[in-house]
């Protein structure tokens, strides 16, 4: 048996307990992905999961989109929403999608690189310019090298990808330079491409549960750490943090993904599901870009912490690029190659 066959039989395995969950969400006697009454003229059911509270962008401008999108277009498709991690973790839900047991998902790069490693260079520190760059990467043949690999490793295929917001820095002193990380314990995310930026930036990276980070913060565990915006807002940080300095260093992207069953649909079905994701990209990209700049303004105007603006953000990304480009080797090479040669 070959090593891809080896791996994916490995995700099948791991989909068992996420399986029984999805079975008990369903309800009893309906087939979540063909329909309660079994019969072959019956609307067909696909669940979509994804990690994410109704309130954030990822929900009501993407998730709810896309089955709203689908619903008005009457190819015979239902989806059913579970968000905030209903049907699992993010590590079980992958594997729960290359079974066929979810159908479609929201997943980060980084976490999908548990299933196929080079797609999580999506995540490396800028790697992308902005949002634009991440569409345009998306839609050019660029992007092929690393959507068409993950398909074959894994099986699922990809419908879209949005960024959710650029991370920033927060600390108890002002991140200018990569100089100013020095002796700054920071919070980074525990997966290898995070702590990948970690080093790519200049930071040292201390892991901390995002459930957690609060308390790090307020307790002087760590000094400082990095989030998107929204998250930002959500933890309260400025409650325990006294400078947000606006570095931008990564893009968070999510990937909308799709299992098995990709294949089963019909022409017409599949070019719906396209379509519904394209909207719901440039929903998401929107919705984040008006939320960001609400939240700025009253950050600027509020005085309960300081907002600096005047990040040196080329010498973050120049740091940052030569790092990446002779540590990545082989696929995650090409992939990372294959982004920056679609930057302006």
């Amino acid at each position: 048996m070959n090593a891809r066959r080896t791996r994916r039989t490995m995700w099948i395995a791991l989909a068992a307990a996420p399986a029984m969950m999805l079975v008990a969400c369903s309800g009893a006697g309906g087939d979540a992905t063909t329909g309660d009454s079994g019969d072959a003229g019956a609307t067909q059911k696909l669940t979509l999961a994804h990690s994410y509270n109704e309130d954030q962008p990822q929900h009501r401008c993407g998730a709810q989109v896309i089955a709203d999108e689908v619903a008005a277009a009457d190819v015979g498709l239902e989806i059913e929403i579970f968000p905030s991690s209903q049907l699992g973790g993010d590590a079980d839900r992958i594997a729960s999608v290359a079974s066929g047991d979810i159908d479609i998902d929201i997943q980060g790069a980084s976490a999908l690189g548990a299933v196929y490693e080079p797609i999580s260079v999506l995540d490396a520190a800028y790697a992308f310019d902005d949002a634009d760059h991440l569409a345009a990467f998306m839609a050019s043949d660029a992007s092929d090298t690393v959507t068409e690999a993950f398909e074959e490793e894994s099986g699922v295929h990809t419908l879209g990808a949005w960024s959710a917001g650029a991370r920033q820095f927060t600390a108890n002193t002002a991140i200018r330079t990569p100089e100013d990380l020095e002796g700054l314990r920071m919070r980074f995310p525990g997966s290898p491409q995070f702590l990948m930026n970690a080093k790519a930036l200049g930071a040292t990276a201390t892991e901390v549960a995002y459930e957690e980070l609060y308390l790090a913060l307020q307790q002087g565990t760590v000094d400082g750490q990095e989030n998107p915006i929204t998250n930002i807002v959500a933890s309260n940080l400025k409650e325990v943090q006294d400078y947000v300095s606006l570095s931008s260093h990564q893009l968070n992207t999510n990937l909308v993904i799709m299992g098995p069953i990709w294949n089963e649909l019909s022409d017409e079905q599949q070019e719906t599901l396209t379509a519904a994701t394209e909207k719901a990209v440039t929903e998401v990209t929107a919705c984040v870009i008006e939320e960001e700049e609400a939240v700025l303004e009253e950050w600027r105007s509020g005085g309960e912490w300081e907002v600096i603006e005047d990040v040196d953000r080329d010498a973050f990304s120049e740091k940052a690029e030569e790092y990446l480009s002779s540590t990545f080797t082989g696929d995650s090479l090409a992939v990372y190659e294959a982004i920056r040669s679609t930057s302006k």
